[in-house]
C-alpha cells in the first residue's frame, strides 16, 4: 500500500489534523524533531527538510504506522512514547480515509495502514495501538 504520492501532497491532504505543540532546536544533521504536544515529548523522523522546521510554537502532522490495532472498550484518550519514535495508547477515530485512521489520543495521528484491506471501523470507535518506529513529522510552514 502508498500511503503518500509526495510530500506537498501528504500535508495538503492532512492539514487539518495537525497536532499543536512546541519543537525544540534540531542539532545540525539530525533527521529528528523533537516535539512536544500533549505532554509528551515525541521524536519524529523530519519528512519536511533539515531546515524547514523552526523551534518555538508549532504545527505538525504525526504519521505513525500502525503496528496492531483492536477495538477497545475504553473510551479515555490516552498516549504513551515506548520508545524513541513509538506510540502506543487508546484514542477515538475521527475519520477515516483509504489507508488510514486518523486517531485522536491527546493528539491528532495521522495512522498509516500497511494492510491491504480497510478495517471495519468507523468515525467515533475507539481503539487501543502500538505503532511501528519512526514516527514522521511533516512540519507546517505558518
Amino acid at each position: 500500500m502508498v500511503l503518500e504520492n509526495s510530500i506537498e501532497e501528504f500535508i495538503e491532504r492532512f492539514r487539518t489534523d495537525a497536532a499543536s505543540g512546541n519543537l525544540y532546536p534540531q542539532p545540525e544533521g539530525s533527521v529528528l524533531l523533537e516535539f512536544v504536544a500533549a505532554g509528551q515529548v515525541v521524536y519524529l523522523f523530519d519528512r519536511t527538510g533539515p531546515y524547514t522546521a523552526k523551534p518555538g510554537p508549532a504545527r505538525v502532522i504525526v504519521h505513525p504506522v500502525l503496528k496492531t490495532f483492536s477495538p477497545s472498550e475504553i473510551q479515555e484518550e490516552s498516549l504513551v512514547v515506548t520508545q524513541i519514535s513509538a506510540l502506543e495508547g487508546v484514542g477515538k477515530i475521527t475519520r477515516t480515509e483509504k489507508g488510514f485512521l486518523i486517531v485522536q489520543a491527546k493528539m491528532p495521528l495521522v495512522c498509516g495502514l500497511l494492510d491491504h484491506e480497510q478495517p471495519d471501523l468507523k468515525p467515533g470507535d475507539w481503539i487501543r495501538f502500538e505503532t511501528r518506529p519512526p514516527t514522521h513529522g511533516f512540519y507546517l510552514v505558518k
